[in-house]
């Protein structure tokens, strides 16, 4: 059973930084591909980054390029999203997710449709 659950969430003031935790079971990153999204209240659910598990190869949304950075831990079935230079248009609920789909084992997306499998997903809140 694919299980993903979300850490690291929290307020934090403008300019600061945050490191979210997926701690994933029931799949490996050598057949699963994994993203993370964000959803701010109204707002429809977005694609910040995720991971290409055939190379590692990395992709970032425009608005936290250069900002936010996406690794994985395979020994501890974790991925991560450190978030740097926090701005209040981060405020968002984020969520991890997992896509069993074959092609993304070989190319990059973030698109929802394509994930398949989603974490609760954890609050950040970016305020002074």
């Amino acid at each position: 059973q694919v299980q993903l659950v979300e850490s690291g969430g929290g307020l934090v003031q403008p300019g600061g930084s945050l490191r979210l935790s997926c701690a994933y079971s029931g799949f490996s990153l050598d057949y699963y591909a994994i993203g993370w999204f964000r959803q701010a209240p109204g707002k429809e659910r977005e694609g910040v980054s995720c991971i290409k598990s055939s190379d590692g190869d990395t992709y970032y949304a425009d608005s936290v390029k250069g900002r936010f950075t996406i690794s994985r831990d395979n020994a501890k079935n974790t991925v991560y999203l450190q978030m740097n230079s926090l701005k209040p248009e981060d405020t968002a609920v984020y969520f991890c997710a997992a896509s069993s789909s074959v092609s993304l084992l070989f190319r990059l997306s973030v698109s929802p449709d394509e994930y398949d499998s989603w974490g609760q997903g954890t609050q950040v809140t970016v305020s002074s």
